[in-house]
């Protein structure tokens, strides 16, 4: 049933008409997995926040014949999108959606969402450090980790399995857990989001997913020492650019940059787009500071107005439209 409450809460409202008459793929295709175990068809709950079912009750394959995934649908074939956040929706709010026939009803994407472990305290993400390294709360996710792992290794579905995001998969206990045994299964790639600062060391740890790798993304929210250690507190210039230059010549797979544009960086733009040409890497993702509710003052985060913020953007535009620049 829909629970209209957390679509007040989130500001969506559930009476909308967008009268779209393009397809988004997520509902059909995408099951986004939280530390609770709950599932979500899209590829962030703030965008679709009502959950479709639980891993913890009932495994993946029931969970994708889900009554309300099903009604979920029902508002994109009408073209309504009534339950989705039109407000956050990267992908509404850029227009951008572009499938004119109904997709098919199969899991491809697997997100998770499961753990916020790290080894850093980003002032944009969190207002300290978080690890999970024991008591009920660790054996239940172990447990959640057991059924992705026994979907990863019956299905003959091409499926991505996207690891991290919300802390750093390299630090968690849960995830390094799931990535050193996972089989090698041909029909299972993954992308990966990190800090970097663990890559070296956990490289030749975790063959299967390096191995089925579709991209790794690496967190780097500064371009030189000063600015990276001040916005990604507990980390070290020394050793990012140690596991930077291992990625750069052990990759067999795209590598990507993503940068937190803030006040305190957004003049390290070029900078960031010299450092991945340097390192042969393939694209960067610029992504505008967000309000977490990390207590970070956001009246002294305006400066997408500056001429010379323009200026930069224009120019990275030009110099790099056709290769790896994206700003959202």
């Amino acid at each position: 049933m829909i629970d209209k409450r957390l679509f007040d809460w989130h500001k969506i409202d559930t009476t909308k008409n967008l009268g779209k008459s393009v397809f988004c793929p997520k509902p059909y295709d995408t099951l986004l997995i939280d530390s609770t175990g709950s599932c979500f068809a899209c590829e962030c709950q703030a965008w679709l926040p009502q959950s479709v079912g639980n891993i913890q009750i009932k495994p993946l394959e029931e969970i994708m014949k889900s009554p309300i995934r099903k009604l979920l649908q029902q508002s994109i074939e009408d073209g309504s999108y009534r339950y989705c956040n039109s407000s956050q929706c990267s992908w509404l709010k850029s227009d951008t959606l572009h499938f004119t026939e109904k997709p098919k009803d199969t899991l491809k994407n697997i997100r998770l969402a499961i753990d916020n472990s790290c080894n850093l305290r980003c002032p944009s993400c969190r207002t300290h450090q978080i690890f999970l390294n024991r008591g009920p709360v660790l054996r239940v996710r172990f447990k959640m980790i057991e059924k992705i792992l026994d979907y990863i290794r019956g299905t003959d579905q091409h499926t991505m399995v996207h690891i991290g995001s919300d802390g750093d998969p390299f630090v968690s206990l849960v995830y390094r857990h799931l990535m050193r045994s996972v089989p090698n299964n041909p029909n299972v790639r993954y992308t990966i989001q990190t800090n970097g600062l663990l890559l070296k060391k956990q490289y030749s740890k975790m063959p299967n997913v390096f191995d089925n790798m579709e991209a790794l993304n690496i967190s780097i929210d500064g371009a030189t020492k000063q600015t990276y250690e001040k916005l990604r507190l507990g980390g070290s210039w020394k050793v990012i650019n140690e596991n930077l230059k291992f990625v750069s010549e052990v990759k067999k797979f795209p590598v990507h940059l993503h940068m937190v544009v803030q006040r305190d960086n957004w003049k390290e733009m070029p900078a960031m787009m010299q450092l991945a040409e340097r390192l042969d890497f393939d694209k960067v993702y610029f992504n505008m500071i967000q309000d977490w509710g990390t207590g970070m003052d956001f009246s002294q985060q305006q400066f997408t107005h500056l001429d010379e913020f323009k200026t930069i953007v224009e120019q990275l535009d030009y110099n790099y439209r056709a290769k790896m620049f994206t700003l959202s």
